[in-house]
């Protein structure tokens, strides 16, 4: 059993006027003052995104109801009616997008992180990727519209997806690549060590580790493409009917129904652009937890 003298207590003595002195610094109360304002501007900048988000709240829930979500949009001058085909055209889309730039995204992020980490190619990726980052919405609209609505003949989901697609593809690749790299160096060469080929131990060690991170960079991805408008009205257009097994026609989507009834003069438009902006800001905000939650249980882990 240890014993304390007395010059250890002093030594761990507090000297409250020295305290004091401390806390009248000029450091120190540039310190609390900057803290305070920081504090202050944070607070500043929430405002607007609380207002809009009120509003949405009291605009878009007052249609809220089953038949929102199983009718289809009125006409004109109609009253009534849904967002029901736009939803599911949304889905269809953004699930094609999602299907052609994972397994880009991922790819490239293994021969980026795995196979040619310093290589001039993974320096061109990279700079590419993080190029088209910034990369218009619009611009990618064009694109997809140049690629395939002219080359198909047609406006389409497809078209659409393709679109997404150019959008998703950087954010799948640089969150991937990251998670790749994250995984510890141990476990890449425990896998070698035992007569895993370097195949092998991507598939079977190194992404089932980097799954959750990945996983984020996907639903941060899927998040932003749910959102696009620009893109959307170059290649899928609308249509006021219900989806059929034919993809290659005008798709709706609940971006360009709020883009084209929030400039209808008809009241009954109007309130379901609101109730169409406020699921797909609620859609949006569950990818974006949902990549959040992963991203602290990968960290955690």
């Amino acid at each position: 059993m240890s014993i304390v003298t007395a010059e250890q207590r002093d030594e761990h003595k507090v000297d409250l006027p020295q305290l004091e002195k401390s806390l009248r610094h000029v450091r120190t109360l540039n310190s609390a003052i900057m803290t305070v304002v920081i504090g202050g501007l944070s607070v500043l900048a929430m405002v607007p995104l609380a207002s809009v988000l009120w509003m949405l709240l009291r605009r878009g829930s007052e249609r809220l109801s089953l038949a929102l979500f199983t009718e289809l949009p009125p006409a004109a001058g109609m009253s009534g009616g849904g967002i029901g085909n736009a939803l599911l055209g949304t889905l269809e889309v953004v699930a094609i997008a999602t299907l052609i730039s994972v397994p880009f995204g991922i790819l490239a992020a293994v021969f980026l992180a795995e196979f040619g980490p310093d290589t001039k190619t993974a320096s061109a990726v990279r700079f590419c990727a993080k190029l088209l980052t910034g990369l218009p919405s619009i611009l990618a609209g064009v694109f997809a519209y140049g690629l395939v609505v002219l080359t198909t003949g047609t406006f389409s989901a497809p078209a659409a997806g393709v679109a997404l697609a150019l959008l998703m593809i950087p954010t799948v690749l640089l969150t991937a690549e990251e998670a790749i790299r994250m995984v510890p160096a141990r476990m890449r060469e425990a896998a070698l060590g035992l007569g895993a080929t370097r195949t092998q131990m991507v598939l079977r060690v190194t992404l089932p580790t980097a799954l959750p991170g990945i996983l984020t960079g996907v639903m941060l991805a899927v998040a932003r493409a749910a959102g696009e408008t620009a893109p959307l009205l170059f290649t899928a257009l609308f249509t006021d009917y219900w989806l059929t097994a034919n993809v290659m026609e005008p798709t709706p989507s609940l971006a360009v129904l709020i883009y084209d009834f929030s400039g209808s003069p008809f009241p009954n438009q109007i309130e379901i652009a609101w109730a169409a902006s406020l699921v797909l800001v609620f859609l949006v905000l569950l990818l974006n937890i949902g990549g959040q939650v992963l991203t602290r249980r990968h960290l955690r882990k």
